[in-house]
This record gives structure tokens, sequence and C-alpha cells, in this order.
């Protein structure tokens, strides 16, 4: 067990290390682009995060394993809300701007929504990934609408966050940092998992929680580091739209490749839980003004997460 628990403590070291770099690409580069830091958390960072979940989206499918692939995507939204979301609003409250209560909580939950539709038959095929792309393709239309009816003031004052820095070294900094944050993430999964197996957990409490914590680290990583330095906006938007893409691009993956047929289980644990924080969220949200994730709502994020970690545990026991 000893190369399993380098890899994890190397993993964990090179992650953190890599979001840092990677937040302060992303920041900069929003600024010499000229766009909001939210923008880039919904689109950027969001995409590039996600790049571990879609990387074991496509194993899991090309090796006839497309439940595993659809139980990542929905395990890592989970875990984005709850873990992700709790753990950042515990060390940093998350205020939510106006413009994200009307425009991107929205949107994920209309996305959510849509998942419910393609997953309640219990089959995904290729024409549910395709309506499945169709959506992601009008989200980030949509994202582009946002930007430019942002008001002026409110970029300013995003802007005056970020730190200078040449165009040529923010996107040094993004590319490598992002490069950095999917190789670790790797590193991760594959020491916990060969912990877990050692100690011998069972294969699908190992795909629902450590492989979808796993994935869902670099968000965890950047959207920590992004509250930490100010960026409230990136930590919050990065959540949001990496949700948004493990619904509309990981989950289509095992559609367009290898269609499935899920167990009824899928629908009402795993997608009831996705559901049920993000409405959870979007309540949380609006329930304090001026709206916010304060730090006890970060606990109770957490709180719920584990109540999840704990049926997952009693069903497999």
């Amino acid at each position: 067990m000893l190369y399993p628990i380098i890899a994890l403590l190397a993993g964990f070291i090179i992650l953190v290390w890599s979001a840092d770099r990677f937040v302060i690409g992303a920041a900069g580069t929003a600024k010499n682009a000229g766009m909001s830091p939210m923008l880039i958390g919904l689109t950027v960072v969001s995409f590039g995060t996600s790049a571990p979940e879609i990387l074991v989206s496509v194993m899991a499918a090309t090796t006839g394993a497309g439940d595993l692939a659809v139980g990542n995507a929905l395990g890592s939204n989970i875990a984005n809300i709850g873990l992700v979301l709790g753990i950042t609003a515990l060390i940093a409250p998350l205020p939510v701007r106006s413009k994200v209560l009307k425009q991107e909580i929205p949107l994920l939950l209309v996305i959510t929504l849509l998942a419910g539709g393609v997953l309640y038959d219990l089959y995904l095929g290729q024409l549910d990934a395709i309506l499945l792309c169709l959506s992601l393709a009008g989200c980030l239309y949509l994202f582009t609408r946002f930007q430019r009816n942002s008001e002026g003031d409110e970029i300013h004052e995003e802007e005056d966050e970020i730190p200078e820095l040449p165009l040529s070294q923010a996107i040094f900094w993004l590319i490598a940092g992002l490069t950095l944050l999917a190789a670790s993430s790797r590193l991760l999964v594959w020491g916990a998992t060969e912990i877990a197996l050692s100690l011998g957990v069972s294969d699908l409490v190992i795909g629902l929680t450590i492989v979808a914590i796993g994935t869902s680290l670099p968000e965890l990583a950047a959207s920590v580091a992004s509250a930490l330095k100010g960026h409230t906006d990136i930590a919050l938007g990065n959540v949001v739209g990496s949700n948004i893409f493990n619904i509309a691009a990981v989950m289509a993956v095992p559609g367009l490749l290898a269609p499935i047929t899920l167990e009824p289980v899928v629908l009402w644990r795993d997608y009831g839980t996705t559901l049920g924080l993000t409405l959870l969220l979007t309540a949380l949200a609006l329930y304090q003004r001026p709206p916010k994730i304060s730090r006890f709502e970060g606990g109770l994020l957490l709180a719920a997460y584990a109540g999840y970690l704990a049926l997952l545990y009693n069903m497999n026991t």
C-alpha cells in the first residue's frame, strides 16, 4: 500500500499548487480578454476542471461500464455542491450576486431537470446524448449573452480584484495549471482507489464516492483558491458551470459511445440527490439578504453530503 499512499500525498500537493496557478492564469486571462471572472468561471475554469470527469466517462463507456460514467457525472455534481461549495463557504462565505440568481443558477436548474427527463426511462441513448450536447451549446450561447449584458460597473469592480499579468504569462499558467490539475487528480484517484480496494471497499461504493470525489478535487482546489484570493465569483461560477458541464457533456459521453440501460436506483437515489442539492443551493442563496452562502449554510451542505454517503454505505453493506 506504500505506492498508493505516496501517490495520494503527491497528488494532493500538486493539486493544491496547480489550482493556485490555474486560478491566477484564468483570472489574468479574463482581464486581458475583457471577460468577467464569472464568465471565466462558468466556461474556461468549469470545462478545465471537468476534464477528469470527461476522461473517466470516456474510459468507462469504452470499456462497457457506462453506468459508472453516469454515476460519476451525478456523483461529481453531488460532491461539487455538498463538498466543494460546503468547504469553500466554511473558508470564505460566498456572496451571491443578483445576476447569478437570475441567470446562472436557474440555468443549472433547467439543465438538471432536463437530465431527469433524459434518465426517466432508465435508458441513455444517442438521441438523449445529442439532446444533452445541444443543451450545452445553448448554455455556452447564453453565457456569452450574459457577459454582453453585464453592467459596466460590475465588470470594473471584478477587474480590480485580478492581478496584472501579461497575456502570454496568464495563458501559460492557465494551460500549465489545467494540465497539472487533470494529472494530479488522476494520481489521487488511483491512489485512493488502490487503498480502498486493499481495505475491501466494494467497487460500487468506490465509483460513487472515491472516483466522484477524486474527479471533483480540481473544482474543490480551484474554488478554495479562488475564495481565498477574493475571487468569489470564480469560486461559485466554477461550481455552477462545472455541474452544467457534468450533465450536458460528461453524461452525454456514454450515450454517444455506447448506449446503456440504467438501474432504477440511479434515478431515485443519485439523480434525486443531485436535484435535491441543486434546489437546496437555490433556496440557501435566496434565504439571506443580501444573498450569500454563509459558513452555517456551508456546514449544512456538508451535512447533506455526509447524509448521502451514509445512504450509500447503508445500501451497500
